[in-house]
């Protein structure tokens, strides 16, 4: 599976653009899904000096992904030119989907399950996130457990 992975806020916690404090248990888990032969992209707003910083910080963890911004690391990325980049990806993680991001812990079950997070066991070991209301908080239209 190729995953593209945000870095403020799902990797470090939002200080931009200073580097945040590391978030419990992704570079582990990114690790891992990468033993695992899963590809990961750093993608990132991320640009110049900022961008080298935050590849420089997972690379000090141990982490190179395979790829920065962009789908292959050959692949000449031109903002001017390639605007809008598009990623030709099968999973996102960044910590803006509606309904933020959840654990770690659950974001490795997913993947590593193949399952939604709505089907995980509401009783496993890993804690489920505290979802936000429905459209920018107007109404919550998930069913109630």
């Amino acid at each position: 599976m190729t995953i593209a992975i945000d870095f403020d806020g799902t990797i470090v916690t939002h200080e931009y653009p200073k580097i945040g404090k590391p978030i419990p248990f992704a570079i582990e888990t990114l690790l891992q899904l990468q033993a695992e032969r899963h590809q990961l992209i750093l993608w990132t707003a991320r640009e110049g000096q900022l961008l080298e910083d935050a590849v420089e910080y997972c690379r000090n963890a141990g982490l190179e992904f395979y790829a920065v911004n962009s789908n292959y690391p050959e692949e000449n990325v031109l903002r001017e030119t390639l605007k809008p980049r598009k990623l030709t990806v099968d999973l996102f993680i960044d910590d803006r989907n509606l309904g933020g991001i959840p654990d770690w812990g659950v974001i490795y079950q997913m993947i590593h399950s193949g399952h939604p997070f709505e089907t995980l066991d509401p009783d496993s070991q890993y804690e489920q996130p505290k979802r936000k209301k429905g459209l920018f908080g107007l109404f919550d239209n998930r069913k109630k457990r």
